[in-house]
């Protein structure tokens, strides 16, 4: 065969013997392709493979990859084969190359099957989040139900300061956000129920809005933003940098330790920052009914009494601790998911705000229909 000073083969019955001299560089890399390719094909019939690489002077790490596709060509055909004579300098080099699994280029495929493939993917993953956290609530029962036992076991400075960061400095930026999405609701409302005369029943799409959805919707999405994203920056840092690992070698458990005061803390501050914003969006589209509507102030509350009733704030309050629930728990199952890189940190703290707001709006949706059902 051509080119015998880098392939030679000899044949004898089903027996192959195959011998690699000179520079199995990138130099000779196309020389080699076209050798290596030929000897599977007019040796296909072989059953024993032997790769003689005593007479290799150079092997970089394209030599290597062709070599090591030649003998996956042959091992695939069933052919038992070997590398014999190869230098210690090349025998490491081989090594990790023989572990790492090449791509298959058998075409290109089908797009469907791909696009299959990837919802099918999609699934299983969701699946595998969901089951993650349920065994995260299940490990938060468990840790609560011990506190519960021995109150003495929980981290009462640890709840304290997380309520301080969940809770009161998240005050100024939740008032400031409700008290102008108060505003545009009015104005957009005035704007338009102005056409037909109707604008006394601005105050009562205001008043029902705010206090059954908007309000306890936007300062979710807030506090998942804001307080979700600190949990599983803080989580995922420690576990980066093993003090989780660390925790569990004292025999503490994390869970106990750093997940049950965030959720606590999430769970007391969140229908709180709930009804100040539903407060400051009441506020704010009263200015704008005043202001923009010509809707006297002593107007637009008389309607408003007359609007709302307590049923109307109490939807809206239940709401606010389960949500806090979920986005609580997404943030610490995130943050505990975090690997060892600062990639896997950003990518994780990006899937639990993403993940938390996607939550907290389908959970809004259901407790709409569970409202609805009982009449409220």
């Amino acid at each position: 065969m051509n080119g015998k000073s880098l392939l030679e083969g000899t044949a004898d019955g089903d027996q192959l013997r195959l011998a690699g001299t000179g520079a199995w560089t990138s130099a000779n890399a196309r020389q080699l392709e076209g050798l290596i390719d030929s000897a599977v094909r007019r040796y296909a019939a072989a059953k024993a493979v032997a790769i003689d690489m005593a007479h290799v002077d150079r092997l970089d790490t394209f030599g290597a990859w062709l070599l090591e596709r030649l003998v996956r060509a042959f091992s695939a055909r069933g052919a038992q084969t070997q590398v014999v004579g190869l230098k210690e300098d090349y025998r490491a080099l081989m090594d990790e190359l023989h572990t790492v699994k090449l791509a298959e280029t058998q075409g290109r495929p089908n797009p469907i099957v791909q696009a299959l493939a990837s919802i099918g993917i999609s699934i299983a993953g969701v699946g595998q989040s969901l089951i993650t956290m349920i065994n995260m609530l299940g490990a938060l029962a468990v840790a609560f139900l011990r506190v519960i036992v021995n109150p003495r076991r929980l981290r009462f400075t640890s709840t304290v300061h997380q309520l301080d960061n969940v809770g009161w400095r998240a005050v100024p930026i939740m008032l400031l956000i409700t008290f102008l999405v108060g505003c545009i609701i009015a104005q957009q409302g005035v704007f338009h129920f102005r056409k037909f005369g109707a604008d006394i029943y601005v105050v009562d799409m205001v008043g029902i809005l705010t206090l059954r959805e908007l309000g306890v919707l936007i300062v979710c999405i807030m506090v998942a933003g804001r307080s979700g994203s600190a949990y599983t920056a803080e989580l995922g840092a420690m576990k980066m940098r093993e003090e989780i690992d660390a925790l569990r070698t004292m025999g503490l458990d994390p869970i106990e330790v750093l997940v049950l005061p965030r959720i606590i803390a999430l769970i007391i501050g969140v229908p709180i920052l709930t009804f100040l914003g539903s407060m400051a969006a009441l506020y704010g589209g009263g200015l704008v009914c005043w202001l923009y509507g010509g809707i006297d102030p002593e107007i637009y509350l008389q309607r408003l009494k007359e609007a709302i009733d307590l049923k109307t704030f109490q939807v809206g309050m239940i709401k606010a601790p389960f949500m806090a629930l979920v986005i609580g728990t997404v943030a610490c199952v995130e943050g505990l998911s975090v690997k060892g890189s600062a990639e896997s940190l950003g990518l994780q703290t990006t899937a639990s705000v993403v993940e938390a707001i996607f939550l907290v709006i389908v959970l809004d949706g259901l407790f709409a229909i569970f409202f609805a059902s009982i009449g409220m």
